[in-house]
């Protein structure tokens, strides 16, 4: 398999427009396949060559994040609006407390307690971790990334699935639990958007999923990225190179590791850049989303009047 050594991931990709010091590590997984017959493959191919034919498409990111992507994308497809972050846009028309506002779209329960426990840490002082609603490791990967974390001395937020661990239950050893008592939370679940715009989050251990990417980058909460598959890998090299907010992690995980990551990134100078250029993004995301003149409004509102409506 020596498409999955070091030396060939680091293959340069160089041809794809906007997109610039790709790696072949930096691709989604399912495109590095090597069977041409992969379903997920085959799966992508079929449906880029039918967006050519769509009316229009629209991506949950904004103008300002993915202005060169976006126009490149504009030149060989149907009319592409980017009218995100959707989750900005529907707090400025949906009301929380209403039937739709309770809808929410989580599969997983969420636990709020973890709010009230926010309520009481001063700002930037803890860690969030969460890998995700589908994302599994092993044991040994959960025991490391604990031990490190309890390393770090930090106060952190644990959302730890009960699926989390393959063919296993999730659990953390005793002596992690006595060792952290006095400066975690763990949950199953919590309510994500909620917790990273809380002043007292400090930095965000994720696989790098967009939804979690994008709810980072507009809570102004800098990275530490451990991609997992599809597009997480593409994810983390932006917010590390591009949009500079990530610190990447290795995917064999080791407590030394997470412990020095993590204390740049609440502590180092690294860390204290990532979290300047954090706020901007957050500020970029709500300027797009906030008044009638912000990028996305707009381009929402022509997918509602053009497409839609016919207008």
């Amino acid at each position: 398999e020596s498409y999955l050594t070091k030396e060939h991931l680091d293959t340069k990709i160089d041809w794809i427009p906007s997109m610039k010091n790709l790696r072949l590590k930096d691709i989604p997984s399912f495109i590095r396949t090597t069977n041409p017959k992969d379903i997920m493959l085959n799966f992508i191919v079929r449906e880029t060559d039918r967006a050519k034919r769509a009316s229009a498409i629209i991506l949950n990111t904004f103008d300002d994040l993915e202005h060169d992507v976006i126009q490149s994308m504009q030149s060989i497809l149907p009319p592409v609006y980017s009218i995100g972050p959707l989750h900005l846009l529907a707090k400025q028309e949906i009301v929380e407390d209403s039937e739709i506002g309770r809808l929410g779209s989580n599969l997983w329960k969420e636990e709020t307690a973890c709010m009230d426990w926010l309520n009481t840490k001063t700002p930037n002082s803890v860690v969030y971790v969460n890998f995700g609603s589908i994302i599994v490791m092993t044991a040994k990967q959960l025991e490391e990334f604990a031990w490190g974390l309890a390393a770090t001395g930090k106060e952190f937020l644990w959302v730890i699935r009960p699926d989390l661990v393959a063919g296993d239950v999730a659990k953390v050893s005793p002596e992690f639990l006595t060792e952290t008592v006095d400066r975690r939370m763990l949950a199953s679940w919590c309510p994500q958007e909620k917790v990273l715009s809380h002043p007292a989050i400090g930095g965000f251990l994720t696989h790098n999923g967009w939804n979690s990417t994008l709810e980072s980058l507009c809570g102004g909460v800098p990275m530490v990225c451990w991609p997992f598959f599809a597009e997480q890998q593409t994810n983390c090299k932006f917010c590390c190179d591009e949009w500079e907010v990530g610190i990447e992690i290795g995917g064999d995980v080791n407590r030394e590791e997470v412990e020095a990551v993590v204390r740049e990134l609440m502590d180092g100078e690294k860390g204290k850049k990532m979290r300047e250029k954090a706020e901007e993004w957050r500020r970029l995301a709500e300027k797009a989303t906030e008044h009638e003149f912000g990028s996305s409004v707009v381009n929402f509102e022509k997918v509602v009047s053009k497409i839609l409506l016919g207008e």
